[in-house]
């Protein structure tokens, strides 16, 4: 089976990154940190690039494309730290209106979390009791639901309060979607980990120290590449399994990106040194944004016993 990207997959990829360069970029990342309010400017003009209707058939609005391009397109926002319920918006699309065209938000009751409540029209799942935590991330706030919390797809909470049905858009290809969720929150920790890859391989080139770059010496060498082949690993058991659509290899994708994601983090802190551990530093924000996703749809215990059942 032959794993490399189409001409047509590179420029979606080349397209969505010059988008999010052009929409969110390290400034606006900065700014949203500063005041976490989802932008709902941004969300709209996700929409109608066709970020949350990517895979909606083109009869039905949507782009009319699959799962693995939805993976390059969730890379690239986990590459910029896009800040949102993407994933659920996503995964919504068809089902919700007004998901697609990103005049809607729509979060969901993952793991006993909740991302971006406050800010969200529509929120899959139970919320009863919901009540704010404390997140790592300023980026991903979140609220905490007793018990084992509702299930993705069982019921919705509009702005009102009053529940009411919503229906789940039916798996697409055989695959269920909050299995797609898990492989699209794999893609965005791939994302992150190639950024951080980015970020450490450039101060290492830059950042002088004893009369030669950093760069130069061994252990910052093997940081360098051991965070290579983390990212490459993940990216392609990510790829591989978006083509597949097996659930055991879902489970194995987002293991490894969870791991590569966090701890490319971590190097790439400690090839920054002390610079790393500044705010004005963007590294701390990928190590906490990893933290929270890995978590989030599918965090490691559950993958292991996936992948340990399939085995």
């Amino acid at each position: 089976m032959d794993f490399r990207l189409t001409e047509d997959q590179r420029a979606l990829r080349r397209g969505v990154r010059e988008l999010l360069g052009r929409l969110f970029d390290r400034e606006a990342l900065r700014e949203a940190v500063d005041t976490p309010v989802l932008d709902r400017g941004l969300w709209r003009e996700l929409g109608d690039a066709g970020f949350f209707s990517l895979r909606l058939p083109e009869e039905e609005g949507g782009v009319g494309l699959g799962l693995p391009e939805a993976v390059l397109v969730f890379e690239e926002a986990g590459r910029v730290l896009l800040p949102g319920p993407l994933v659920a918006t996503h995964l919504a699309a068809g089902a919700v209106p007004g998901a697609a065209d990103g005049s809607v938000v729509v979060t969901s009751v993952d793991e006993g979390l909740v991302p971006w409540l406050d800010e969200a029209d529509v929120v899959l799942g139970d919320v009863t009791g919901a009540v704010p935590v404390r997140s790592v991330d300023p980026l991903t706030p979140l609220h905490r639901v007793p018990g084992p919390g509702g299930a993705v797809g069982a019921g919705s909470l509009g702005p009102a309060g009053a529940p009411s049905v919503v229906p789940t858009r039916p798996a697409l290809g055989g695959r269920l979607p909050a299995t797609d969720g898990v492989l699209l929150t794999a893609a965005e920790q791939v994302g992150s980990a190639q950024a951080t890859t980015d970020m450490a391989v450039s101060y290492a080139r830059a950042r002088s120290q004893f009369g030669q770059v950093v760069g130069g010496f061994q252990a910052v060498k093997h940081l360098c590449a051991g965070m290579l082949v983390r990212t490459e690993l993940a990216r392609a058991a990510v790829w591989a399994a978006s083509v597949t659509g097996d659930a055991v290899e879902v489970a194995g994708a987002k293991l490894l990106a969870d791991d590569a994601a966090v701890r490319n983090a971590r190097d790439c802190l400690q090839v920054h040194g002390g610079m790393g551990f500044t705010w004005e530093a963007d590294v701390h924000l990928h190590l906490k944004r990893a933290w929270v996703r890995a978590e989030l749809r599918m965090p490691a215990a559950r993958a292991e016993e996936a992948v340990a059942a399939g085995l």
